[in-house]
């Protein structure tokens, strides 16, 4: 039987099948630094103050968004903008028509396989509560440790 993300556009999907979707790997909860030009994201070892650093998952959740500003609410539209996702990020590679990952909790059946899979940065990370601002540009992550990144401009095919 084939999957439900293989077949279904994202757009189509249940509330339940999206948010399944969801490899709870933490890095769309990292603070980030955008530069205007180039245009570049940059994440920093900075988690918002609602991430559990040891479960890397939303202590509040079902008011994320109304608690936390900067939280997105993701949506497809959202994952046509350059960068704001990471490549591993299950909801970006259905966009891209790459499906999911071995290690993904829905094709491994383990919830922590983002984690075993070193995708998630769970035990290195800081909650935004113990810095500022100002430090963020301190705390980046080496472009090589950096969670990969699209190039910019890539449509995806999923996208209906």
């Amino acid at each position: 039987m084939t999957p439900f993300w293989d077949q279904k556009p994202l757009k189509k999907m249940s509330p339940e099948e999206w948010e399944s979707l969801c490899d709870h790997c933490g890095l769309c909860c990292l603070k980030k630094v955008i530069y205007q030009n180039p245009h570049e994201v940059r994440y920093t070892s900075v988690a918002c103050r609602f991430l559990d650093l040891k479960t890397a998952t939303c202590k509040d959740y079902p008011n994320r968004t109304r608690n936390q500003p900067e939280c997105v609410q993701l949506e497809v539209d959202h994952l046509a903008i350059p960068q704001l996702m990471p490549k591993s990020c299950a909801y970006f590679r259905i966009y891209q028509g790459l499906g999911l990952p071995p290690w993904h909790p829905l094709v491994s059946g383990d919830p922590n396989g983002a984690h075993k899979a070193g995708v998630s940065l769970l035990g290195r990370m800081v909650s935004e509560r113990e810095v500022s601002d100002e430090q963020l540009e301190d705390l980046l992550l080496p472009k090589k440790a950096s969670p990969n990144l699209p190039k910019p401009g890539r449509k995806g095919k999923n996208q209906g």
